[in-house]
Formats: C-alpha cells, structure tokens, sequence
C-alpha cells in the first residue's frame, strides 16, 4: 500500500487549485469540468480539492473547514529548502501566517500558514537538511 493522494473538501475547487499554484508553485494535474474536484501534482502523491457538494454524497458526516474555524488537527506539509522565501510567497498570495519560521532543536526549519478555506499548511526544510 502507498499514500496516493489527500483531499481536502473545500467551497471552490477552482480558487483553491489557483490559491495552492499562485501560493506554493505547484502544478494542476487535473481538474474535472464539473468543478467538483481537482488535483496539484506533488511528487507521487497528489494534492487534491473535493467540492463540498460532492464530498457530501460520501454518506458521512464531517465538520466543515472555515477560515475562521480553528485549523484542524492536521496539516499539508510541503517541503522546501527556502522556509522564508516560501513563506513570503505564501502570505503574499493571501496565506494568512500562523506561525513565522523558525529553526527547531532537530534543526529543520518550519513555518505555518492556513489557506483561505482555513486549512493549516506547513513549510519546512527536508529533515536532516
């Protein structure tokens, strides 16, 4: 078994696409016409954006991420070599900062963003670099 992809569900399949390649420089891999999903390559495992709609016919309830609703318990981790230009980027396409970066004991260099679903996103070095 692998990791094939995350999904996140979300009000507009198209803006967060944009958002993630305007923020973070990824690639649109696909995006379906009815704009229920889409997803950015990341390496071998894809990112994808599920329409709230479609994400509803799943037969199971789930709590809506807002961007005004505390960031789940989880996160997206992206790894760079450049945690403060990624960052910068980040913020500067309408990430809103969570956490500057930082150098932590093990020595990997992290910083936090949430995405304008509300979304928590973590930039950091590759560990051991």
């Amino acid at each position: 078994m692998k990791l094939g992809y995350v999904l996140l569900y979300v009000d507009d399949v198209a803006a967060a696409i944009t958002f993630y390649e305007r923020a973070f420089g990824l690639e649109r891999a696909f995006v379906h016409e009815s704009g229920q999903y889409g997803e950015l390559a990341t390496g071998a495992t894809k990112l994808g954006f599920v329409h709230h709609e479609t994400a509803g016919s799943h037969g199971f309830g789930y709590r809506k991420q807002t961007a005004s609703s505390d960031p789940p318990a989880n996160e997206v981790g992206l790894v760079t070599d450049d945690v403060e230009a990624a960052f910068k980027r980040a913020v500067d396409a309408g990430a809103t900062p969570a956490s500057e970066p930082k150098t932590k004991p093990w020595g990997q260099t992290v910083a936090y963003v949430r995405d304008p679903s509300g979304f928590l996103v973590e930039l950091a070095t590759p560990m051991g670099g």
